[in-house]
């Protein structure tokens, strides 16, 4: 069951936190990878660390981690792990980077974890237990037309050089708009505050955590065509707090295409 996992991933994302504030805004060395997203001493530490615990509590499960590698992606028991999410906000200060956790089972992600360690919040969900904040049951907000909602749109700058007519949509879309990045705003979502998400450029381990989150909070989360996210999605995502609101930021963002 996905909800025996839910200490040992909440007991990870205390390690990861404590990890993290150690480095942060003490000007960790950087390290720039081949598709020029910056990596610190924090990230591979924290990496390092979950690894070993998931290692030693569960020996026979995979892993697949932002910094050092996959596992077997066909085993029953599979752990994502980003150990900093939004490393560009770590290293400038900002307090909205993310540690992210997912557990999947047979390919299907059955737990969620989104922890902002500088707030002091872990964002958490899986079928049987729904969706909480520090244990504190959330949802998302019961938003169903788009000129109604708070929309968050992620990755401006991907969006304005490789999706520049969605994005001219999206910035006169909905009641409020907010430009993001990173994990925050689906925990934001999933605790009602925001009601939908378009992101773009994501990678498994960005996103496969937001899913367990998204859902058990009663929220959709799906790629650009609708289809369900696994490990190979595309990276361009899309989440509302209805199925009505996401139909209809799907459709809005299809016809931008259509209409070039």
């Amino acid at each position: 069951m996905p909800s025996s996992f839910v200490p040992s991933a909440v007991a990870l994302a205390e390690r990861a936190a404590k990890t993290a504030l150690i480095h942060f805004r003490a000007k960790p060395d950087i390290e720039i990878k081949t598709d020029e997203s910056p990596v610190t001493v924090a990230d591979k530490q924290v990496e390092r660390e979950v690894r070993a615990l998931l290692a030693e509590w569960f020996p026979t499960h995979a892993i697949l981690g932002e910094e050092f590698g996959t596992g077997d992606l066909a085993a029953d028991h599979v752990w994502v792990v980003d150990p900093i999410d939004g490393t560009r906000s770590f290293i400038s200060g900002n307090p909205l980077f993310g540690f992210l956790l997912a557990h999947m089972t047979q390919g299907e992600p059955t737990l969620g974890l989104i922890s902002m360690p500088a707030l002091d919040e872990v964002y958490l969900g899986t079928p049987e237990t729904g969706a909480t904040l520090n244990g504190t049951p959330i949802h998302v907000s019961g938003t169903t037309r788009l000129s109604d909602a708070i929309l968050s749109i992620n990755e401006g700058e991907k969006l304005l050089e490789h999706a520049p007519v969605v994005l001219k949509s999206l910035v006169r879309a909905g009641h409020t708009r907010r430009f993001g990045y990173d994990c925050y705003p689906y925990a934001l979502l999933a605790a009602g505050h925001i009601d939908a998400i378009v992101d773009f450029d994501l990678k498994p381990f960005d996103f496969l955590p937001l899913i367990g989150v998204v859902e058990a909070a009663g929220g959709v989360i799906t790629d650009w065509d609708g289809r369900s996210l696994d490990y190979v999605s595309d990276g361009r995502v899309v989440a509302a707090a209805t199925p009505e609101l996401h139909a209809e930021l799907r459709a809005l963002m299809k016809d931008a295409v259509a209409e070039g």
